[in-house]
């Protein structure tokens, strides 16, 4: 009887909280994706990738798999060696964000990729930037704790992600990927200092400034000059700039208007048609309009708000800290970048280069992502140890 009650003590003991729901958000949205590159890519495809038609799918397919590799492997790592791999990795994507201007190769006119030697993969430093971010702020807040509440501590702890988001910026060139890491630290911090007078007040400065350089801009009328004024201008009036940095705007407005309520059909999409171009990247969401409609676009929006109401649930039920603070930093990556991505499609806020998670095309971006969701998974399993 005795030996019968250990059995059982430890069978519970074994027993861990594997988020089913989750995995199932993730795989629907990996496979919806891969559906929609197929659908978006196949025209484009032919005209620039010698007549294959399947180019973009089969590369994403790859770093899907990819993905779901690094996925499963950190979801069985022990993340709390991630809190003393946390300098490491930022120091990782400092080097790698240093190197890029130098030994980086030139993609669509953009300098923001390493060619691994020997094996031919391609990486983007900021995507690793964003994943470094996360580790490092979760390990930073959980070291500086009630120094936090003080300036000098909390200078310290935004330091360190306003230098990432600067050589972002300065070495690849991508201010959407710069503004994310920085919105990530700020969302974790937000979450880990009591407090909200310090945020507001940082809103409606940003908010302000926003709204001041718009009217500069506009008081300048061609822009005063830069590519940035230029897509501003754009994005105050798209039909004014058709020809020019309007011309990606407005061909995604006219996708989803002609959507209606349910699409025009999967693969029946005009605007892919070189309307749009390259519209398996930035711009699909625009396609998902297009061909499955309001009711496509809403069901997508749906999946990912359940994603990040499981994130939420794993993050409330953390065994630890560093794991919560880990858990809401993959959190506010995937919900930022959806949010932006949506605003900058349907014309809400300036036209910048954002991805939409797990369904735009872009290998490295997927395959941290997953990593990342890897991490949350883990964190999940932990639950009640």
């Amino acid at each position: 009887m005795a030996r019968a009650g250990v059995r059982v003590l430890r069978r519970q003991r074994e027993e861990v909280y594997i988020d089913y729901s989750m995995i199932f958000i993730i795989l629907f949205l990996l496979a919806f994706g891969l559906v929609m590159i197929y659908s978006t890519s196949t025209y484009w495809a032919n005209l620039k990738v010698g007549g294959d038609s399947s180019y973009y799918f089969r590369h994403q397919f790859g770093a899907v798999l990819g993905g779901i590799a690094a996925m499963m492997f950190m979801s069985y790592f022990p993340y709390g060696l991630l809190r003393k791999l946390s300098f490491p990795l930022y120091a990782t994507s400092v080097v790698l964000l240093f190197l890029t201007p130098i030994i980086g190769i030139k993609l669509n006119g953009a300098k923001r990729w390493i060619k691994i030697p020997g094996i031919g993969l391609t990486i983007q430093p900021a995507e690793i930037a964003k994943i470094a971010v996360i580790v490092f702020m979760a390990s930073i807040i959980l070291k500086l704790q009630k120094l936090l509440l003080t300036p000098k501590g909390y200078g310290v702890a935004v330091g360190f992600p306003a230098f990432l988001a600067l050589l972002i910026r300065a070495c690849t060139k991508n201010l959407s990927s710069a503004i994310i890491v920085m919105a990530i630290a700020i969302v974790m911090l937000f979450v880990a200092t009591p407090g909200y007078k310090r945020y507001v007040v940082a809103a409606l400065s940003v908010l302000g400034f926003a709204i001041v350089l718009v009217l500069i801009i506009v008081n300048a009328g061609k822009g005063g000059g830069g590519f940035r004024s230029e897509r501003v201008l754009a994005w105050l009036d798209p039909q004014a700039h058709a020809s020019g940095k309007g011309f990606q705007t407005l061909q995604a407005l006219y996708a989803i208007g002609s959507g209606g309520t349910f699409g025009k059909g999967l693969g029946e999409s005009m605007q892919k048609m070189g309307f749009i171009p390259e519209a398996q990247n930035d711009m699909i969401f625009s396609i998902i309009c297009e061909e499955l409609g309001l009711f496509g676009a809403i069901a997508v929006m749906l999946m990912f708000l359940l994603l990040i109401w499981r994130l939420m649930i794993i993050a409330n039920n953390a065994p630890d800290m560093f794991g919560a603070l880990l858990v809401i930093g993959v959190m506010a990556h995937i919900a930022i970048q959806v949010v932006l991505n949506i605003a900058v499609v349907t014309n809400t806020i300036p036209n910048t280069g954002i991805t939409l998670p797990f369904i735009s095309y872009g290998g490295s971006a997927v395959i941290t992502q997953l990593a990342e969701l890897g991490v949350a998974l883990n964190v999940g399993r932990n639950i009640g140890r």
